[in-house]
C-alpha cells in the first residue's frame, strides 16, 4: 500500500512539473513575466522565491495538477514599465507556442521515458501461443497451441518482427480498432514448420480494449504447460492425489493442450447444480496414472466455476526485449505516435457511443498500475509513466475551454477572425467546460470504484 501511494504521488509529480514546465519555459523564452510556478492547488506548504521580481516557486496541498501564472492585463493592473512582459501582449503565435508547451513537453516526455525502458530492456513472455477460445478467430484461421509467432503484417507486404506477446497484443489492438486483417507468420516452438494465417478482425465490434477483447480475437495468455506446482494440503487436487509436477494428458478421453485449456475445463467442471467428477490421464516420473478429480466449487462474479486448489501450469518462457540505442529512439518515437493516436481514436468513439465509458479512468486506476509498475521494475514503470504523460499530453489538446487545447481553440478563432472571443463568450464556455470536466471526473471516479468492487 505505501509502495503503491509513493508511486502515484511520485508519477503525479512528475508529470506535473514536466507540463508546468514545458509552459513556463517557453512563455520565459517569450520574454513573459512568470508569476507563479505551482505544483498542486490549495494552501501553499512550501515556497521558494530567490527576489521581489522573480518567479515565486510553491507546492501547494492537493497534488491534482499544477499552473503557471503570468503577468497578465486581465487579470489585474499591470505597471507601465512591464506591459511588454505581459501575456496578452504577446503575438498571437507566441501566446499559441507558450500554451501548446505543456500537452508538447509531456508527448516528448514519453519518447525519453520509451526509449530509457528500451534500452534497460524488459523480461516479457514469448510469443508462444495458448489454446484458442473456441469459436475465436485465431481458431478460425488455424492457431494451436504452441504456435510462436514470429512476424506481423497488415498489408501482407511490410511485415515487422513480433519481438513478445505484448508485442503481439499491441499490433493485434491497433489492427482490431482499425478494422484491418492482420496476416501473422507462426512456426511451431521449435520455429519449424512455418506457415502464414490471417486474422480477420474487421468481424470485431470493438467497444473495450482490455482482456476481452483478446479472448474474442483468441489470443490469452501465453502458452504453459498443462503441469501441476504447488498442491495445496486437503484441497481439490490433493484428495484426489494429484502432485506437483503431474502433467496431465487427458481429461475425460480429451487431450489437453496447455495449462489454458486445463483451466477453463476446471472452471466448467464446477459451473452445475453439483461438481462433475472428471477422469484425468496424468503422467508422474515416466509412469501414466489416471485419478478421479472432483473440483471444489467457488464464486467468480456470482458464476459458479470449479477450483481444484492447485497451481495450473508453469511459468511461460520469456525473452529479454531490447533495444540499441538509435533503435529504442526511433521505436519510442513510433510507441508515442501510435498510443497518442489510440487515444485520441478512444476519446472519439467514446463520444460517439461506439466504445465503452468503461475505458475512462482516474486516480485509482492510475495509482494502482503505478504501484503494480514499480513492483515490476524500472523499465515497466518507466513504461507505464509514458502512457500516463501520453494521455495527459492528448487530454490537454482536447477542444475543452478548460484545457489547453481550449485556448488553441480561441486562438485559431482570432486568427481567422481577426479579433479575440468575447468576454461573455469566454464566460460561457468556462462554464460548460466545467461542467463537462466534472462530468468526466465523476465518471472515472465511478469507474475506478467499480473496478475495485469487481463490477467491471
Amino acid at each position: 500500500m505505501i509502495l503503491t501511494v509513493l508511486a502515484f504521488v511520485l508519477t503525479l509529480a512528475v508529470l506535473i512539473v514536466i507540463h508546468e514546465y514545458g509552459h513556463y519555459r517557453v512563455a520565459v523564452a517569450c520574454g513573459v513575466k512568470v508569476l507563479r510556478f505551482s505544483v498542486g492547488f490549495g494552501r501553499v506548504l512550501w515556497r521558494r522565491q530567490a527576489t521581489p521580481a522573480s518567479t515565486e516557486f510553491v507546492v501547494s496541498a492537493l497534488p491534482f495538477g499544477g499552473y503557471v501564472r503570468m503577468l497578465d492585463e486581465r487579470e489585474g493592473p499591470v505597471a507601465p514599465a512591464e506591459r511588454d512582459a505581459a501575456f496578452n501582449r504577446k503575438p498571437l503565435w507566441q501566446r499559441a507556442a507558450i500554451v501548446a508547451a505543456g500537452p508538447a513537453a509531456n508527448l516528448g516526455l514519453a519518447v525519453l521515458l520509451y526509449a530509457a525502458a528500451h534500452w534497460i530492456g524488459v523480461d516479457e513472455p514469448k510469443a508462444l501461443l495458448s489454446a484458442p477460445a473456441a469459436g475465436s478467430l485465431a481458431e478460425q484461421a488455424g492457431l494451436r497451441a504452441g504456435d510462436w509467432v514470429r512476424e506481423a503484417s497488415s498489408d501482407g507486404s511490410t511485415w515487422r518482427d513480433v519481438r513478445s506477446m505484448t508485442d503481439l497484443r499491441w499490433s493485434l489492438t491497433q489492427a482490431a480498432l482499425q478494422g484491418e486483417a492482420m496476416q501473422l507468420a507462426v512456426t511451431d516452438a521449435a520455429g519449424r514448420a512455418g506457415r502464414t494465417v490471417t486474422l480477420d478482425l474487421g468481424r470485431l465490434e470493438v467497444r473495450d480494449v482490455d482482456a476481452a477483447l483478446m479472448r474474442r480475437i483468441g489470443v490469452g495468455s501465453p502458452y504453459s504447460e498443462p503441469v501441476l506446482g504447488e498442491v495445496k494440503a486437503g484441497g481439490a487436487a490433493a484428495r484426489a492425489g494429484l502432485q506437483a509436477g503431474d502433467r496431465v494428458l487427458a481429461i475425460d478421453g480429451r487431450p489437453v493442450e496447455d495449462a489454458a485449456s486445463l483451466r477453463e475445463r476446471i472452471r466448467q467442471a464446477g459451473s452445475g447444480r453439483a461438481p462433475a467428477t472428471m477422469d484425468w490421464r496424468i503422467e508422474r516420473a515416466g509412469e501414466r496414472l489416471s485419478l478421479a478429480v472432483t473440483p471444489a466449487v467457488a464464486f467468480d462474479r456470482e458464476q459458479r466455476i470449479g477450483r481444484i486448489e492447485a497451481y495450473v501450469g508453469r511459468p511461460p518462457e520469456m525473452v529479454t526485449v531490447r533495444y540499441g540505442l538509435v533503435d529504442g529512439v526511433s521505436e519510442a518515437v513510433g510507441r508515442t505516435w501510435d498510443m497518442s493516436v489510440l487515444t485520441l481514436r478512444m476519446l472519439g468513439r467514446m463520444v460517439i457511443g461506439e466504445a465503452s465509458l468503461k475505458n475512462l479512468s482516474g486516480p485509482l486506476t492510475i495509482a494502482d498500475y503505478a504501484g503494480q509498475s514499480v513492483r515490476l521494475g524500472m523499465a515497466y514503470y518507466l513504461g507505464f509513466l509514458a502512457v500516463v504523460s501520453i494521455s495527459l499530453g492528448v487530454l490537454n489538446l482536447l477542444p475543452l475551454p478548460m484545457l489547453d487545447g481550449g485556448h488553441l481553440m480561441y486562438y485559431l478563432f482570432e486568427a481567422v477572425t481577426g479579433r479575440p472571443v468575447s468576454e461573455l463568450w469566454l464566460d460561457r464556455l468556462q462554464r460548460g467546460g466545467v461542467a463537462i470536466m466534472l462530468m468526466m471526473m465523476s465518471l472515472a471516479l465511478y469507474n475506478d470504484v467499480a473496478r475495485l468492487l469487481g463490477l467491471h
